[in-house]
């Protein structure tokens, strides 16, 4: 249930100390993920936000020739706000790592995540590099995903099969069996906004997709998961989600099927990001439905899980169907009041913008809660995945330290 689930890819993670004072001594906090191949088809989708880290801009160059032979990743430092510098820094972590792997630097993607404003520690990270190329396994998957946590109580992996394991099943190939697995892992705590999260992402599989038809799958999957998601309304400039094909299991699957699976792997790993999102006390699905288009729908539910009101109500146990109506009013959606409903957790409470069953009947003593409404409009719907945290600080990845008494340096935020 990891990046290594899938034939053809070994991953390593060690603890380099570039996470050093941000992580537990010892804990691993540099990971590599290689495919061994044949294939090296690649597809990946990056932030939106217009400063993005020099992992990021490094990336999106090797993306353009839609082959990638390993992924770098660290937890010590975003290098993101660093300047041509950063780049220069990364430049020089990538061509570590093409010796060590004996690899096409023009080939090795980068994603990182950590304070921002400051530059990663190459007399750590080169070493680390070493190391971790030395590691390398095909059981390596959970150890990489605990080298990427920052903010994350634990490890996130997911992984879904395909085809039917007769030869024939799934697609075609020479293989013995038809047969393919898609893999992934995935950290991210705070910045968790539809623009993707502070979010790494590596999606790995065996099957033989060319590149054109991993993006369009991983592009489908990331507008229907990731997209989808929004803890504290941040979007981070080193969201990074890239997916990997080795073809080792020789199946070219159905476009179809194999479109499932990624959005599965994606989605697992969307709900894992929401349940471990910094400062939540409840998961919170928002359903629209009865919407005149889906972008309408989305756009309504984004309004209703981005409400800080409604987000304090909830995390207080209090349905608030009023502010959940005011929201939706607000999104700049057409509503027509005498056919808005709301339900929470299956009670109606609302009906035609107006009190309807009991809020008294809401459970909300547990974890989970489902904000349903229906714009009674059409019928299109869509779905957004939130929590109850607002503006709460990150969970510490360590114990504080002293404040300094004289020369101080300058605050780094992290990501």
């Amino acid at each position: 249930m990891s990046v290594t689930a899938p034939a053809g890819f070994t991953a390593a993670g060690v603890a380099a100390g570039v996470a050093a004072g941000h992580k537990p001594a010892g804990a691993p906090d540099l990971a590599l993920v290689v495919n061994e191949g044949p294939s090296l088809a690649a597809a990946g989708v990056v932030t939106t936000n217009r400063v993005k880290g020099a992992p990021v801009l490094w990336t999106e160059q090797v993306l353009r020739a839609g082959a990638v032979s390993a992924v770098l990743l660290d937890s010590g430092c975003a290098n993101a706000c660093t300047g041509p510098l950063g780049f220069q820094d990364t430049h020089a972590a990538v061509e570590r790592a093409a010796r060590a792997l004996d690899r096409n630097a023009a080939q090795i993607a980068v994603a990182a995540t950590g304070p921002m404003g400051v530059r990663p520690a190459l007399d750590r990270l080169l070493p680390g590099i070493d190391l971790a190329a030395g590691q390398l396994s095909e059981f390596g998957g959970e150890r990489a995903a605990r080298a990427i946590m920052t903010t994350d109580t634990q490890p996130k992996t997911a992984a879904a099969r395909g085809g039917n394991g007769d030869g024939n099943g799934g697609g075609s190939g020479s293989g013995t069996a038809a047969g393919w697995t898609v893999g992934g892992m995935a950290k991210g705590g705070a910045m968790l906004a539809p623009s993707l999260a502070t979010l790494l992402v590596v999606l790995t599989t065996d099957a033989e997709v060319p590149a054109p038809a991993l993006d369009r799958a991983l592009r489908a999957a990331t507008r229907a998961t990731f997209e989808r998601i929004d803890a504290d309304g941040v979007a981070s400039p080193n969201d990074t989600v890239l997916l990997l094909a080795s073809g080792a299991s020789q199946v070219t699957p159905d476009a179809d099927e194999f479109a499932e699976a990624v959005h599965a792997v994606c989605a697992d790993l969307a709900r894992q990001l929401v349940k471990d999102a910094d400062g939540a006390t409840k998961e919170i699905r928002v359903e629209v439905t009865g919407a005149a288009g889906e972008e309408a729908a989305l756009t309504a539910a984004r309004a209703v899980a981005g409400d800080a009101l409604v987000k304090a109500a909830l995390r207080a146990e209090d349905p608030a169907w009023p502010r959940v109506v005011a929201a939706v009013g607000a999104s700049g959606v057409a509503v027509e009041p005498h056919r808005l409903a709301v339900a929470v957790n299956g009670v109606q409470v609302c009906r035609g913008a107006a009190p309807a069953d009991d809020p008294a009947a809401v459970d909300l003593r547990f974890r989970e809660v489902t904000l349903a409404v229906d714009l009674g409009a059409g019928d299109c719907s869509a779905t957004v995945w939130t929590t109850d945290a607002t503006a709460a600080a990150p969970r510490p990845t360590h114990h504080p330290a002293p404040l300094p008494t004289s020369h101080p340096h300058p605050r780094a935020e992290s990501v």
